[in-house]
């Protein structure tokens, strides 16, 4: 900017118009980011569930404020054996908060009692043991009037190099752990989306995910989640170089290049797609563990992002003739691993949250 502020320091807010005139997707933000990378040894601690929930309704753009919150159900935030009476008493802080329930993270991964996907009988029984706790929770949450709409989240709790041993015989066994989970859904009228993230053997990349869900072959029941700053990298080919789709060495000031490669991205996930993250991405990757080489959630505000965050939702959330799929009821907001100070600092969720009005001035509707 001319006056040397950077575009984080600037007003977001001031470019949203017309904030009232469509009332869906309903807009949430994420539980989440409060744990992811926080609470283990050397890092921040966590940041609670109603620290979160007070930012999330504190935050206000010219009288619009978020709709609600997508949760991860593990401890501190909420446990997955969390009983009948628990359940209750979250139904009742959110509704004193003005905030609905939407999409479920299952806590799937072997450090969370999950196992991996491609694993072994103990490992898959495990995984699937996780999205029927989680299934439990959503219909119960839909029983007691805080979520009318959201899916649970999975993904393969494996990584890419591990997969990569054995490419045919790991994905078919994901394929096979994914349609028992699918099973289990069904049985509590719940959905699951898979996320497509590049750490995730199986997932991490486009043709991957592409193959992965015809595999499994439910798509009344299995889904894609699509997350922006996830979905830019699978353009990029991280951790799959074969399936890139911008050439390397991308000059990023040429974005007809970036709108060749979302159109071809999305024209093959978009079908799939039955939750949406927005978020930002600088094109680079961060992370460790389980969460190698994953994408780098950038606030709303940052210089340094490489999308135009309202104008490539649409490329979710539109046909290829420019239609509303209206395949979902609500977006999330998801950005993980900011420092607590960053998440502490009310215009972080202002920001974020006329972020999230632009795209739904751009690609909302009226219901």
């Amino acid at each position: 900017m001319d006056n040397g502020k950077t575009v984080r320091d600037a007003d977001l807010t001031s470019g949203v118009k017309n904030i009232m005139a469509n009332n869906y997707p309903k807009l949430h933000n994420a539980a989440w980011p409060g744990l992811v990378g926080k609470g283990s040894p050397g890092a921040e601690p966590c940041i609670d569930l109603d620290t979160m929930m007070n930012l999330t309704a504190a935050a206000t753009v010219n009288g619009a404020k978020f709709d609600g919150m997508d949760l991860f159900l593990f401890d501190p935030h909420i446990s997955i054996d969390i009983d009948d009476d628990g359940l209750r008493k979250l139904a009742d802080k959110f509704r004193a908060k003005k905030l609905a329930i939407g999409s479920l993270v299952a806590p799937v991964w072997p450090p969370t009692g999950g196992g991996s996907a491609m694993g072994g009988p103990e490992d898959r029984k495990n995984f699937v043991t996780q999205v029927r706790k989680a299934c439990r929770i959503g219909k119960k949450l839909r029983e007691l009037g805080v979520r009318n709409y959201g899916v649970i989240r999975i993904d393969s709790a494996c990584g890419p190099a591990d997969w990569d041993k054995d490419p045919e015989g790991n994905q078919k066994k994901i394929a096979d752990t994914f349609r028992e989970a699918c099973g289990v859904a069904e049985s509590f009228g719940e959905r699951l989306a898979a996320e497509g993230e590049i750490c995730w053997g199986g997932m991490h990349s486009w043709k991957n995910m592409v193959k992965l869900l015809e595999m499994v072959g439910r798509p009344q029941t299995l889904g894609f989640q699509a997350d922006m700053a996830h979905t830019l990298l699978y353009t990029m080919g991280y951790n799959a170089p074969q399936d890139a789709i911008l050439p390397p060495g991308y000059d990023w000031k040429d974005k007809s290049k970036l709108d060749e490669a979302m159109k071809k991205l999305t024209a093959s996930l978009r079908p799939w797609t039955i939750d949406l993250h927005i978020a930002q991405n600088d094109a680079t990757v961060k992370g460790s563990g389980t969460h190698d080489k994953t994408g780098r959630h950038c606030l709303a505000s940052d210089v340094n992002g490489k999308l135009d965050i309202a104008k490539y939702a649409g490329f979710w959330m539109r046909d290829e003739k420019g239609n509303l799929t209206k395949a979902f009821k609500h977006v999330c907001w998801d950005g993980c691993m900011f420092p607590n100070a960053v998440m502490m600092n009310p215009k972080t969720w202002n920001d974020i949250l006329a972020a999230m009005l632009s795209v739904r001035e751009q690609h909302g509707w009226q219901a």
